[in-house]
């Protein structure tokens, strides 16, 4: 068994059974968080025009940005409790929070009350993906790293995709309310897996010293650190890693080692989480106004996630061969070309194309950040560079909203918006180029070798 492990270890061929568990139960939890992100754009045409709440777009704009500073606060605090607390409780916890919050939105009365539920939801929400990347990174191969990250994340847009389909059906027979009831059933369909199935961090277990339990896991599991076996030490052991191995998670992301790395990181996600959030919220609403029916511009929302997740899927396996900063590269300028063409006045093929382009440059380009970060820093701090990468990011789509209804409440033409969403993906094309190499790869370079790189677990393809 040990020795069929290390082989798989070093191959491509298959996936352990603990990366498709692990991935299959975050995957569908971050479905469920695509989904009651994405489902406020979808209803975002009917509560305009809700009786009583006289909303107006820059209204709306700012409903979507009380969300998003849940969020930014949900994923810094819950990324940085992770590395205390656990893994798997803060997922759980996270994802009874905001499927709960979520369905209190049916009950609002007012917008007030509805933004404060919103609010509510937003922190539950925030602390989905750096928990759960955090997890699927400790429990996957570093070469097939991007494919794995590029299947979670592809849960996003596919969560997009079931609010659009669920909008098609739903807005034009029943009220806007019976979207957020929806959201509700995670409870049934993925907590009872959670509580049965995920396991905890084996890393997280031995930093807290709980070695029995992480060798009930390993053991189950057949996961064996190659390090170990082989006498090599881990990041965080070796004396070439960093100068940050005995500093908490948070003053590890900004010690001399990571600093640069840890800003880069945070600005890109920001300018990519903008254009995501600018899409998915107010897509609908800017091809509404530019002369299409309701029902097509419900199908812009869903062309754009459909072509996330195609296309993520796709470019991933080229990331895992070519490396992640010319794919990152290349997907922040696809997005820029993709919204630029969505300015023009083209026929609705081509647009659609543009769209689906859209989805795969900008929903693409975060899921190969989240790799990217998974892979530069050491596991213990896994979670927060994920919480604070994800958190910072939070800025932009927290931005996306109320810029996009400040335009078009101000009447201004609906290209506008596109150029507002086209500028962050050359921005961040270019900060890529700025992110270092990792201590370890920098101290092996300057020794000759590789000692002191990261090493999977056995049995982690």
């Amino acid at each position: 068994m040990h020795e069929e492990s290390r082989r798989g270890s070093r191959g491509n061929a298959t996936w352990p059974p603990v990366t498709l568990l692990v991935l299959a139960i975050c995957g569908i939890t971050v479905i469920a968080d695509g989904y009651d992100v994405v489902v406020y754009g979808a209803v975002i045409p009917s509560l305009l025009h809700e009786p009583g709440w006289h909303l107006t777009p820059a209204d709306a704009g700012l409903i979507g940005s009380v969300a998003l500073v849940g969020m930014l606060i949900g994923a810094t605090t819950v990324g940085t409790l992770t590395d205390t607390l656990g893994r798997r409780r803060m997922l759980i916890g996270c994802l009874i929070w905001f499927s709960v919050m979520t369905g209190l939105c049916a009950t609002a009365t007012s917008p007030e009350v509805f933004g404060l539920f919103r609010f509510l939801a937003g922190l539950g929400l925030g602390g989905v993906l750096p928990t759960a990347s955090a997890l699927v990174g400790e429990y996957s191969h570093p070469k097939t790293r991007n494919l794995v990250f590029a299947t979670l994340f592809s849960g996003f847009p596919v969560g997009g995709i079931i609010a659009a389909l669920t909008g098609i059906f739903v807005l034009p027979r029943f009220s806007w309310q019976v979207m957020f009831l929806v959201g509700l059933l995670p409870l049934l369909l993925v907590l009872p897996l959670a509580i049965r199935f995920l396991p905890e961090s084996v890393t997280f277990l031995r930093a807290k010293g709980r070695h029995a339990e992480a060798d009930r896991i390993a053991d189950r599991w057949s996961i064996i650190s190659e390090d170990a076996q082989q006498g090599v030490p881990t990041p965080e052991q070796s004396p070439s890693a960093t100068d940050s191995g005995s500093m908490s998670p948070v003053r590890a992301l900004f010690s001399r080692s990571y600093v640069v790395a840890t800003v880069c990181f945070l600005v890109m996600t920001c300018l990519c989480l903008f254009m995501i959030y600018g899409f998915n919220t107010w897509l609908p609403e800017i091809m509404r106004r530019a002369g299409y029916s309701a029902g097509s511009s419900l199908g812009f929302l869903l062309v754009f996630n459909i072509g996330a997740v195609v296309g993520t899927l796709v470019i991933s396996l080229a990331a895992d061969r070519f490396g992640s900063k010319p794919i990152i590269t290349t997907t922040y300028l696809v997005s820029s070309v993709a919204v630029t063409l969505l300015s023009l006045r083209l026929p609705t093929t081509v647009l659609y194309a543009a769209v689906a382009l859209g989805g795969v440059g900008a929903m693409g380009t975060q899921s190969f950040v989240l790799a990217y970060v998974s892979k530069h820093y050491p596991a213990r701090v896994g979670a927060t560079a994920m919480g604070w990468t994800l958190g910072f990011g939070r800025l932009g789509s927290m931005l996306a909203p109320p810029l996009l209804g400040l335009i078009i409440g101000a009447g201004l033409a609906f290209q506008w918006n596109f150029y507002a969403l086209a500028v962050p993906g050359v921005l961040g094309a270019l900060l890529v180029g700025l992110v270092p190499r990792t201590p370890q790869a920098q101290a092996a370079a300057g020794h000759g070798g590789v000692g002191g790189t990261a090493r999977p677990l056995a049995g982690q393809t």
